[in-house]
């Protein structure tokens, strides 16, 4: 019996993917240069009892796990290994419960997060997170990333709305870690372990989420700015205020250029970089939070800076931050980065990413999740262009450096996979490796899930 056979008759064939043709949109994220390899077969579950017996006839049969949400990925975690069964979850895509009264609600994995959104909001609900990839993105794939997002600066990335989550473990049981109620301190956050682990721990099979009430609709607040580092004052001012804004995004006048070639949206701004804030404080105080952002950018230099003058406008400016990442990947290869500092330290890690981009001759666009210090400089490269290549694997090298010296980390949101292992092995001591690599150990007794990602075996 070949490996397909045996793996066909402990799941349904009709779920099981060995056509190499089709198998190829199933072997990689988005990470650009992140390595990927040749799979064993893509399975695409319709429910738990599938993941348990694929993961169990792994782990009889010695082959490697790699899970996969929507492949919206940017560090390569989930790229397929050499041999491997990727388990794509994107086809257990339902709302499974929504209660209204407890604010809560029972997902698939592989339900998109703005379709989740979407449904909550029928009940007057919301759930916050909200990566850039929401339109696409899958709440398997946020929650094994603990992603973040534009709302993230007021309202917090995904592990805070992570309620309980039920998993195939690299044992093959299926297990739930957390509770569904308010609180919970029986035993250690296993909960808190999963959320961010990409794929090293288990396969995610359901997740249970904390809602709040829709919010009123924002009014958003735009500055421009003849300068990172102006910019960047602009959000240490506003972090000085006391103000915690609803969203504070970054973006430059190359990303707008490029957003405005693709959709024609008539974006293009007289500034370098624009600073967009949003409030969803209602009435007289929400007035009172906008002003105080209009004087923070004022005060950091803005050439202009003014609350938006009308829903649409705003929802323009939004939508191009969004877009920026699709919109330079149309004009090459783009290395994208996700490093984190204090909202103070903004200012002179911008400065100096625009320095490592003119010591590497490279272009790097500037988005930012500047609210809570997310940075995503976007390292753009012609097609073709092997010593441009080499120069932004230096130039993404220097960031993470430039991040780690200003105290900051080397993913915010994105995740370690492939991309990020050396700098994660700059950032923690070897103590702390070698507390991560013992659950590891403990968690996946087999070495199944997803291995090679996060912790450079060679470390």
């Amino acid at each position: 019996m070949t490996p397909l056979e045996s793996l066909a008759s402990v799941v349904p064939a009709d779920i099981i993917i060995s056509d190499r043709d089709v198998m190829e949109r199933y072997l990689h994220d988005d990470a650009e240069w992140a390595p990927f390899e040749e799979a064993l077969a893509v399975i695409r579950p319709r429910e738990t009892a599938h993941v348990v017996a694929a993961v169990n006839w792994c782990i009889e049969n010695h082959v490697a796990v790699v899970p996969r949400g929507a492949g919206t990925g940017l560090s390569g975690g989930a790229n397929a290994l050499s041999g491997c069964l990727v388990i794509s979850m994107d086809a257990m895509n339902r709302v499974l419960e929504v209660d209204v009264a407890e604010r809560t609600a029972r997902v698939q994995p592989g339900v998109v997060n703005n379709d989740l959104r979407a449904h909550v909001a029928e009940d007057g609900l919301w759930y916050p997170p909200d990566p850039a990839s929401a339109p696409w993105s899958t709440i398997g794939g946020n929650v094994s990333t603990n992603a973040g997002g534009l709302c993230c600066v007021k309202y917090g990335v995904t592990g805070e709305y992570v309620l309980s989550i039920e998993m195939v473990n690299g044992a093959g049981k299926l297990v739930r870690v957390g509770k569904r109620t308010a609180k919970d301190v029986a035993g250690y956050d296993l909960r808190g372990l999963v959320v961010g682990s990409e794929g090293t721990l288990g396969v995610i099979t359901e997740v249970t989420v904390r809602l709040l009430p829709l919010p009123p609709k924002p009014r958003a607040v735009v500055g421009y700015f003849d300068s990172l580092v102006e910019a960047g004052q602009g959000v240490a001012n506003v972090t000085a205020a006391g103000i915690i804004p609803s969203a504070l995004e970054l973006v430059d006048s190359y990303c707008l250029r490029a957003v405005d070639d693709w959709k024609n949206m008539g974006l293009s701004a007289d500034a370098e970089v624009l600073l967009l804030a949003s409030s969803d404080v209602p009435g007289a105080a929400g007035e009172e939070e906008c002003a105080g952002i209009v004087k923070a950018f004022e005060d950091a230099g803005a050439t202009f800076a003014a609350v938006s003058e009308s829903d649409e406008e705003a929802e323009a400016f939004f939508a191009a931050r969004r877009l920026a990442y699709p919109a330079l990947e149309r004009l090459g290869p783009v290395l994208t980065e996700d490093v984190c500092v204090a909202r103070t330290k903004v200012p002179e890690v911008l400065g100096r990413i625009q320095a490592i981009a003119a010591k590497h001759d490279t272009i790097i666009a500037q988005i930012a999740h500047a609210g809570d210090g997310n940075l995503h400089p976007l390292i753009v490269t012609p097609v073709g262009d092997e010593d441009a290549k080499a120069r932004a694997q230096l130039a993404f090298a220097e960031i993470i450096e430039a991040a780690l010296a200003a105290g900051g980390t080397v993913s915010g949101e994105h995740g370690i996979g492939l991309l990020k292992k050396h700098g994660l092995h700059e950032e923690l001591s070897a103590d702390v490796i070698d507390m991560h690599t013992a659950v590891k150990r403990a968690l996946d007794p087999h070495g199944i899930m997803n291995p090679g990602k996060v912790f450079d075996p060679s470390h």
